[in-house]
């Protein structure tokens, strides 16, 4: 059996309410070289029998059977299984365009610089998306090139994990996934950055993200807000603030006193706050004195860490740092 050139990796438990859809989107892409990797982990609803139907049917569709051992593990299994070059992602409940496949695999294979890349979403059915979702959506498609991905990286995670596709080399040389006490999908993605990777993004809408109250991010502790800001200081702390190096924090909300909190729990030494409201400047928060802009541009050799997410705040921050002559990733990493 020739070997394809993408693996699509898709894990499911008890995924028979939307698994139809989802694999009738798989097996109608444009692109048709591939090979779909299912691993059934430990369902006992209908999904065993739904998915001897689609492989009878479908050559290309590979289903392996454990017990419910979690997605990273069954994300493992289906990456020790795949035979392509190209690994894709997708879940169980999701849809995606019948041009996603080829737009992904054409940009990585135009793109040779680039170990990964995933596509703009849209959440649906549109009744069940909030406006926390739409934010988001809003968001990660407007961070679109390399460059934006990068600079990006540490404020939300900028690409979908059921959107990845990534070269299966770059995805062995960091591990995989691994199994951490915080987002396996983000973990990866800045792994692979922090591994010299670039990444990429197709900005055409090609996957459909179902949004439902019991979805992983919603119901899994290690998708909350502080397993999230644990996983940024430990990448941190393994990048630009590594071998001890401190950290300047622009903001002395309640954003800003969490990140300081986690850093100076993790140690990492927190030399001050900024802030742009004029009330707050004088103050001494965790024995850090809070300073106006002006003051807080000249601290060289810190890590300046812009963490108010507020709309126009973020922005005004990062022009301010590069007016001062802060080189991103380098002196300065928004993270809100």
């Amino acid at each position: 059996m020739s070997r394809p050139t993408v693996s699509v990796l898709l894990p499911v438990r008890d995924g028979g309410e939307y698994l139809d859809e989802a694999m009738t989107s798989l097996v109608t892409q444009s692109f048709e070289d591939f090979e779909v990797v299912v691993i059934d982990d430990g369902s006992a609803d209908d999904t065993a029998d739904r998915l001897a139907g689609w492989a009878g049917r479908d050559p290309r569709i590979v289903v392996e059977r454990q017990g419910p051992a979690g997605i990273v593990a069954a994300l493992e299994r289906a990456r020790r299984s795949a035979r392509g070059r190209y690994l894709a992602r997708m879940d169980a409940d999701d849809v995606a365009e019948p041009g996603r496949l080829e737009a992904q695999v054409g940009l990585l294979r135009d793109r040779p610089e680039l170990a990964a890349c995933g596509c703009g979403v849209r959440y649906f059915p549109p009744e069940a998306v909030q406006e926390g979702a739409r934010r988001y959506e809003r968001w990660i498609n407007g961070v679109r090139t390399p460059r934006e991905i990068a600079e990006s990286i540490f404020v939300e995670c900028p690409i979908a994990h059921p959107t990845l596709v990534v070269r299966s080399e770059a995805l062995a040389s960091v591990g995989g996934w691994s199994d951490r006490p915080w987002p396996k999908d983000y973990d990866l993605i800045l792994r692979l950055w922090a591994g010299g990777h670039r990444l990429g993004k197709v900005p055409d809408v090609l996957h459909l993200w179902r949004e439902r109250p019991d979805r992983l991010s919603r119901t899994d502790p290690r998708y909350s807000a502080r397993a999230f800001l644990e996983c940024k200081v430990h990448h941190l702390r393994q990048t630009p603030l590594a071998e001890g190096r401190s950290a300047v924090i622009w903001g002395a909300g309640p954003v800003g006193k969490a990140l300081a909190r986690a850093l100076l729990a993790a140690g990492t030494p927190v030399d001050a706050f900024v802030e742009l409201d004029p009330r707050k400047i004088g103050q001494v928060i965790h024995g850090a004195p809070v300073l106006s802009t002006e003051d807080g541009a000249r601290v060289r050799g810190p890590l300046h860490l812009a963490a108010v997410g507020q709309v126009g705040a973020r922005e005004r921050i990062l022009a301010l740092l590069r007016a001062a002559g802060y080189t991103p990733l380098r002196d300065f990493v928004p993270v809100a």
